[in-house]
């Protein structure tokens, strides 16, 4: 492998558009060889020979839908039996507008199929393969409703807060393996997510959005600096430390049968 290629493989997934795009672009500027996974041939075809073209990497395009069974899985074997992939950026997902009891559920399957099932399966299989061979990375994008899920609507809510929590479990298994595992917690992104899910992103105040290429730049300077969890909208970490702190002092007091009497 010569000196350009030397950080190996990343794969992408729902890397034709927005954040996985952009991962894309930010990855091959770094020296990666890449791997596309999307529904969208053509996009993927199209970015493919830019990237290579700029950046002098090796490029390759892997049409899949991860909601559907036999596309996730040919993913996952790739992951499972491709030795030069060494960064899994679990981006693909998809949201949904309205309340629980107006959801329609058939939609709803379809996002935890995809941002649940899939991003599971994919974890674990670059899982197995990364701590077998003493190292790689996993970035799994999930939202800050997981930390706030009154913000937006109960399913996208809950699987984005499924995403960190297995990622915080995950780091705790591999980590020690040498396989650096992130979650990133994007705040509202300027992507095509919202239109999709029917949702007028210009009904939002204009603070309250960042672009893309901020987002994935804040991202990847998280994942640089060894941060399990980045939110590359929080201005101050310290408030994401004090989180942590809550979180640990609790933590001791969950299964204390004592605690019980306060309800007496």
């Amino acid at each position: 492998m010569s000196k350009q290629h030397a950080m190996g493989l990343a794969l992408v997934t729902g890397a034709s558009s927005g954040i996985g795009a952009t991962y894309a672009e930010r990855l091959a500027q770094r020296g990666y060889d890449l791997l596309l996974v999307a529904r969208d041939l053509q996009r993927l075809e199209a970015m493919a020979g830019r990237l290579a073209q700029e950046y002098g990497v090796a490029v390759e395009v892997l049409k899949a839908d991860l909601t559907r069974k036999d596309d996730m899985r040919l993913v996952e074997q790739r992951l499972r039996s491709d030795a030069s992939i060494s960064l899994l950026v679990n981006n693909a997902g998809v949201a949904l507008n309205g309340s629980l009891a107006e959801a329609d559920l058939d939609r709803a399957d379809d996002l935890i199929q995809l941002n649940v099932v899939a991003l599971t399966r994919l974890a674990a299989a670059a899982a197995a393969s990364f701590s077998g061979a003493g190292r790689g990375g996993i970035i799994n994008i999930a939202s800050v409703v997981a930390l706030a899920p009154e913000m937006f609507n109960a399913i996208y809510s809950a699987s984005k807060a499924y995403v960190l929590s297995l990622t915080q479990t995950l780091h705790s298994e591999v980590g020690k393996l040498g396989v650096q595992v992130q979650a990133v917690l994007p705040g509202v992104t300027r992507t095509e997510i919202w239109e999709r899910s029917g949702l007028d992103e210009a009904a939002l105040p204009a603070e309250m959005i960042m672009e893309v290429g901020e987002m994935v730049d804040a991202a990847l300077a998280g994942f640089d600096q060894g941060e399990l969890v980045t939110i590359p909208s929080l201005p101050d970490a310290a408030d994401w430390q004090a989180f942590v702190g809550a979180r640990a002092k609790l933590g001791p007091n969950l299964s204390r049968n004592k605690a019980a009497a306060r309800y007496k």
